[in-house]
């Protein structure tokens, strides 16, 4: 036995149990992948529409030459998972698992970042702790598995942490680190305020503790940095009215057609923080895309462990800074805080105040040690074949009874209906739509041509928020079903009896679970 806890302590067998830990992670996140959650969201559908259209025509859904921010709906949305799926569209084609793709590798390349940089600073123990507790966190799981685009934002922040670190090291490093901030920008707007903050600290103390040095790479990265940023900054004075949109052949700063102004309230700060507790003491926000009743977003138990943490960690930057040296611990608290400030300064779920999870995950793994190491160190493996058990039966539950449940807000079987639909329409044929479906799956399925949609596109609500459409090219979403079209193909949602209405009508109706598709009967 006393050979088995040396080899345990190895560094052997430490590469070993990161390896299971990385397998275990990668099986969580990619088995059926593509199939759950299924179908598609309406979000990640119009974000896969957007990866084609620029493919094909270098412009979004909305006529912008390489925008740096997408029209979309009407108010936007964030651009760079659109451009990380480019390459997997133009390798694979316009499918549900391949618009998924960018979101998945985030989310498995973070398992290893996290590892190495707790390992940078902390023990080997805490690494692998960390890493596991990442690794089969539901919520990571869970937000790797589909492709909601500001979902980006934790990974890319960090990989800008992560390189900055070895960029304290190594200088080059920093450029990649200024890279990874900057794309972060473009993941979520959300952050706009966070990541300059997060940058400023961390800047501050390396100065502080002499890690950081005057010479090239600095200067390149803060070129890099500042490129970034620029056309957001541009951004937000064209949407403001202070200059006219930009329109140039590498490059679009667009007005949006409806501008949402700072969601920022200093009055509310008490309700937003009532909020943001409650959705971290439940674990849950509600939304059935970003937790699993019982399982919460890191399982229950694990809140405790990150005030333990927490704890240390304060303790830990106040000794850090004090003898001028670098830790993790400030990197954390600092990260923290920048995500904390979004949730009391404005009304969040868990996508919108996902930055603030990382740093929790990681300091309840240090907890779950500290608080251990106090009881017995052996029986550490206590809470390891707890939290296993827990992911197990998580996992049993997300592939069983949760599968079927988030088919309904996924709309699952709207991609064969659409397939289905234009099977039994010719070309050029009117194909009526429920309005219910959300034109952007739509748009997906249906590869619609980005000059033809433009062409043809009336808006029921123009200008607003969120657009909703007439028409575009051979669908139309607003019909009376009362003088129904006996030659034409309609795709409905199955409810309020009809399928058996549009049979009574002489229509052919083929089942498709949520949704029907009626088209006029073939006659021998």
């Amino acid at each position: 036995m006393d050979k088995v806890f040396a080899w345990l302590k190895s560094r052997t067998a430490a590469q070993f149990v990161f390896a299971v830990i990385l397998l275990l992670g990668t099986f969580a996140r990619v088995y059926m992948f593509g199939s759950v959650p299924g179908d598609i969201n309406q979000d990640e559908a119009f974000a896969g529409y957007n990866a084609y259209t620029l493919l094909h025509h270098a412009a979004d859904s909305y006529g912008y030459r390489l925008p740096v921010y997408l029209t979309a709906w009407g108010s936007g949305m964030n651009a760079l998972e659109s451009y990380l799926m480019i390459p997997f569209v133009a390798l694979f084609g316009m499918h549900v698992w391949v618009i998924r793709l960018p979101m998945l590798l985030v989310g498995l390349l973070s398992l290893a970042a996290v590892y190495f940089l707790v390992r940078r600073f902390s023990s080997e123990r805490f690494a692998l702790g960390a890493t596991l507790l990442l690794a089969i966190s539901p919520w990571h799981v869970m937000l790797s598995r589909w492709a909601l685009e500001s979902n980006l934002a934790p990974g890319f922040v960090l990989f800008g942490l992560f390189f900055f670190v070895k960029g304290l090291e190594k200088p080059k490093f920093l450029i990649a680190s200024a890279a990874f901030y900057g794309l972060s920008l473009y993941a979520y707007a959300t952050i706009w305020v966070a990541v300059p903050f997060i940058i400023l600290l961390n800047v501050l103390y390396a100065l502080w503790t002499k890690s950081i040095h005057n010479n090239r790479y600095t200067w390149i990265s803060l070129g890099v940095l500042a490129a970034l940023a620029l056309p957001l900054m541009l951004f937000m004075f064209v949407n403001k009215g202070v200059i006219n949109e930009i329109r140039l052949p590498f490059i679009s700063i667009p007005k949006l057609v409806y501008f949402r102004e700072s969601e920022i309230s200093f009055e509310r700060i008490p309700e937003n923080f009532m909020n943001l507790w409650n959705i971290l003491k439940n674990q849950s926000d509600g939304l059935p895309w970003n937790c699993i009743r019982n399982f919460g977003l890191f399982y229950p138990v694990t809140l405790a462990f990150f005030f333990v943490g927490l704890v240390e960690n304060i303790w830990q930057v106040v000794r850090d800074v004090k003898s001028r040296k670098l830790g993790l611990s400030f990197f954390m608290i600092v990260w923290l805080l920048a995500a904390f400030t979004i949730g009391i300064l404005i009304n969040v779920n868990v996508n919108r105040v996902n930055l603030i999870f990382i740093p929790i995950i990681i300091m309840a793994a240090q907890g779950i040690i500290i608080a251990f190491s106090y009881i017995h160190p052996k029986l550490i493996y206590v809470p390891l074949v707890a939290y296993l058990l827990s992911f197990a039966n998580f996992e049993r539950e997300y592939f069983t009874v949760y599968k079927d449940q988030i088919a309904n807000p996924f709309c699952e079987g709207i991609g064969d209906a659409m397939e289905f639909a234009q099977s039994q329409s010719k070309p050029g044929d009117k194909i009526y739509v429920d309005p219910n479906v959300s034109y952007p799956r739509v748009l997906f399925y249906g590869k619609v041509d980005l000059n033809s949609y433009l062409s043809t596109v009336r808006y029921t609500n123009f200008p607003s928020a969120f657009l909703y459409v007439h028409e575009f090219d051979r669908y139309v979403f607003t019909f009376d079903l009362g003088n129904a079209d006996t030659q034409a193909v309609y795709l409905m949602e199955n409810k309020d009896s009809r399928l058996s209405w549009f049979e009574q009508r002489g229509f052919s109706v083929r089942n498709f679970g949520k949704y029907i598709v009626a088209y006029p009967t073939k006659l021998l």
